[in-house]
């Protein structure tokens, strides 16, 4: 019998009469951060909850280990689509009924509110991110890098770059640096010529990348001058550039969109607290403002329209976030079936193809 947990909407924030902590497992960084400003101290002011915030890599990762060994420590985590699909289909994960869910400030239905594929089973969207690529300004003289394709001509725009260490994101976009429609490039990548195309691709430049594997290296790799180039999540790019003031410069065209969400561990050991967490968490104005600090879309679109200014500027952040119109002439949808699907064969074909 699967285990799940009705909220009452009439219990309150403070129904519980004994208040445990909440064990929230994030991916650290700028990210984390505007989990910690937006979501956890907000949530503790209003609820008397103590959200205790841990970081790691990939959550997904020791979410499987610890639930697989009976010792689950965290209460909710932050993953990626595809793998919040995957544990939840694997019985990793705690049902959410998504009767919790707050209406949005205008009146809107959670069911309405949400963007498409952001509810689901196990998992409830907090961002839509992307994989975009970025260069370091002062690297280049004249003309700029503008395109896929320009990441993979090391002859007009010379320097090393710096890839995520994995199969997903690259496959993609080394198919649209090939030419490949973004429209066209699961239809390309389902064939065996396409990733075989896609390795060719990745190949021509194997010897310039360096691969990285925690969201806080490219930047880092950036600004120690190891790389003019990187393909690198846009929020740690624009936290580089925007709050430490680096010439580092993001371009949309080609951009690999996502979301990322809350799930709850099996054996949650707080799970109405947890639950809880969501409920606020997701609501209209902590999302929105969890994209003041962080230039990742909120996937509710009445968190979307009372998005403001960057933090503690007055510039807009609209213009900075993935989902923003000008930003999305060229982007590509992750597709979640096609990595539930192949996931496995195609990272064993790139561990192997990167060690030889």
């Amino acid at each position: 019998m699967k285990r799940m947990l009705i909220l009452s909407t009439a219990l309150g924030l403070m129904a519980s009469p004994v208040l445990a902590d909440v064990n929230l497992l994030s991916w650290g960084g700028a990210y984390g951060n505007s989990h910690v400003e937006a979501y956890a101290k907000p949530f503790e002011a209003e609820s008397g909850i103590k959200v205790n915030v841990a970081d790691a890599d990939n959550p997904a990762t020791p979410i499987k280990a610890m639930v697989e060994a009976g010792n689950v420590s965290a209460d909710v985590a932050s993953v990626e689509y595809a793998d919040a699909v995957r544990l939840c289909d694997e019985g990793l994960l705690e049902e959410i009924d998504p009767a919790i869910l707050a209406a949005g400030d205008d009146g809107t239905a959670a069911a309405d509110d949400f963007i498409e594929g952001a509810i689901t089973e196990c998992f409830v969207g907090t961002d839509v991110y992307s994989m975009i690529l970025a260069y370091d300004d002062s690297k280049f003289d004249g003309a700029k890098p503008a395109t896929p394709n320009d990441f993979f001509d090391t002859e007009a725009f010379p320097g090393k770059r710096t890839m995520r260490k994995g199969a997903k994101f690259n496959l993609e976009f080394a198919l649209m640096a090939d030419g490949v429609p973004a429209e066209e490039v699961y239809d390309v990548l389902s064939t065996p010529e396409g990733v075989d195309r896609a390795f060719e691709k990745l190949e021509s430049i194997k010897g310039d990348i360096i691969w990285w594997e925690a969201g806080a290296q490219p930047p880092q790799l950036l600004a120690d001058g190891e790389v003019t180039m990187a393909y690198a999540f846009n929020g740690r790019i624009f936290n580089a550039s925007q709050g430490e003031g680096k010439p580092f410069k993001i371009v949309w065209d080609g951009q690999i969109y996502e979301m990322e969400g809350w799930v709850v561990p099996k054996g949650a050991p707080n799970l109405e607290d947890a639950l809880k967490f969501i409920t606020f968490s997701t609501s209209t104005a902590p999302q929105a403002r969890a994209a003041e600090f962080i230039s990742y879309g909120p996937p509710r679109r009445s968190a979307a329209a009372a998005v403001g200014n960057i933090e503690g500027t007055e510039e807009p952040m609209g213009p900075n976030l993935p989902t923003f119109e000008a930003n999305m002439a060229n982007a590509l949808a992750s597709n979640l079936d096609f990595w539930v699907d192949h996931d496995a064969e195609l990272n064993e074909r790139f561990n192997s193809w990167l060690a030889n």
